[in-house]
């Protein structure tokens, strides 16, 4: 029970995966990670980041989407734990695959389809930024964090963090208040 209550702490919460999404996508379309998303509308991209950036807790149950989503969760948490295939490559490259076959050509701009990509990219960063890491390369369970630099989450220090990036991200964009 002990080693759950501490993982509990050390996971990014979904507020701060939602702001993370957005700083993401700003720096993704300011630095034309893709010529779609350079060119796209950010109205259009920030939406698409944050529909996708709290995909990977799905193999959580007690996550935002793993609560709405429990026919999906449950089986996900069984199979593969939490941090596990979810938070790997192998996951981005199945959603990549699975996004291209369920959708026709031209059904979704490709600068959506790539802000979707970036939004599930980063909260694999941001739970990279965590102590407990990920699993890059499941199911090699090693897992990768940044090292020196353990994000506690949950609290102040998380919302600080994110919205100080989400900050710099808007300044650096351009963005006015």
């Amino acid at each position: 029970m002990r080693r759950h209550l501490v993982h509990a702490v050390i996971i990014m919460t979904a507020q701060g995966h939602l702001l993370f999404s957005v700083t993401c996508t700003l720096i993704a379309h300011k630095l034309q990670l893709t010529p779609a998303l350079a060119d796209a509308s950010l109205w259009q991209t920030i939406p698409a980041a944050l529909a996708s950036a709290l995909l990977p807790d799905l193999d959580h149950p007690k996550s935002v989407l793993g609560q709405r989503l429990p026919w999906i969760s449950k089986p996900l948490s069984r199979l593969f734990g939490h941090r596990g295939f979810t938070h790997s490559l192998l996951a981005v490259v199945a959603a990549v695959w699975g996004l291209n076959q369920s959708l026709p050509p031209g059904t979704l701009p490709v600068g959506v389809k790539d802000a979707l990509i970036v939004g599930y990219l980063s909260h694999l960063l941001g739970d990279w930024l965590t102590p407990a890491g990920i699993p890059l390369f499941w199911p090699i369970k090693r897992r990768f964090r940044l090292p020196g630099w353990p994000l506690r989450s949950g609290g102040a220090i998380e919302t600080g963090f994110c919205t100080l990036t989400l900050l710099v991200a808007g300044w650096w964009c351009g963005w006015r208040l």
